[in-house]
């Protein structure tokens, strides 16, 4: 793996014998899978060998070089890549816009991307083309179209290795495909159905969606649902009939509301004399009465 602190941005640009371009390719993204975008790949000197490019990018992130300050800090990694993949888009747009054979220099065209015709002089392409095309040759010219049915079977081949290579290096992948499936609290193993699974995922990456989707049957893998939610309890179902109290609740609140109320405003002291027991006592108001008249 090379990694690629820096690039010039442009059309192409020619930095210490590496040539860096655009070219339109399946991205994983869905307003692209028909249309293509412009993405950055790198090709060796002589053009025999192309490379991906990533970026790993952080914010407020420089790099320092020399003397100065580099304001864009990405850090670009470049790893080898199938040139057939891009290919293949040509492919597949030339199959449905014309649906015949052509010479693969009138199929892999770009006005806008000329530099595309690059990937026909990687070195892989002219012996494996073969894997996603029809052939037909006249004289000394070959002609291709593009083949779904092949191409299922390349990709299953890529499938495999790319599980092949997952297992040599330890890369657990259980948990990520059971995460799409919202599965908690239950310890995961990785299956062999996992490990494939994961490895589609990788390769649908590069591919449109609608190729991704054959692929996953082509596998025979099913679609990966998540797990339906539980139905809501079911309500009581209401009675038309009146619904009456059992027991009679007035009963607790059957003092006299004119009573309660004058309870309500004695005081604490009024509360206190009134629990005196009273009899034998006069009232306070026979001190004040007048005198009863003596008899004569």
């Amino acid at each position: 793996m090379f990694v690629c602190l820096y690039v010039y941005k442009g059309h192409s640009s020619d930095v210490l014998g590496i040539l860096l371009i655009f070219v339109k390719a399946y991205k994983h993204k869905p307003d692209f899978f028909s249309t293509g975008e412009a993405t950055l790949y790198l090709f060796n000197s002589g053009a025999q060998q192309l490379f991906e490019v990533k970026a790993f990018h952080e914010e407020y992130r420089s790099w320092f070089i020399g003397q100065t300050v580099q304001q864009d800090g990405r850090l670009l990694f470049v790893t080898p890549m199938d040139p057939l993949f891009l290919i293949l888009y040509y492919l597949i747009k030339a199959d449905k816009e014309r649906g015949k054979f052509q010479p693969l220099d009138q199929v892999v065209l770009d006005s806008e991307y000329p530099s595309c015709l690059l990937l026909l002089k990687c070195a892989d392409v002219k012996q494996y083309i073969h894997h996603i095309t029809e052939e037909k040759e006249i004289g000394s010219q070959k002609f291709h179209k593009y083949s779904q049915e092949k191409t299922l079977k390349w990709l299953k081949i890529k499938v495999s290795r790319t599980v092949k290579a997952l297992k040599s290096n330890n890369v657990s992948v259980g948990e990520r495909v059971h995460a799409a499936t919202f599965i908690s609290g239950k310890q995961i193993t990785d299956t062999k159905e996992d490990y494939v699974r994961y490895a589609h995922g990788l390769i649908s990456e590069y591919i449109p969606e609608d190729l991704s989707k054959e692929l996953l049957k082509y596998l025979g893998l099913p679609e990966l649902k998540s797990p339906a939610l539980e139905p809501p309890l079911k309500k009581r179902k209401l009675s038309d009939v009146p619904v009456e109290a059992e027991e009679d609740y007035t009963k607790f609140n059957s003092r006299n509301p004119k009573t309660k109320k004058a309870n309500s405003k004695m005081s604490a002291a009024q509360k206190a004399l009134a629990k005196v027991d009273k009899s034998g006592m006069k009232s306070i108001s026979t001190f004040f009465s007048s005198k009863p008249k003596a008899s004569k």
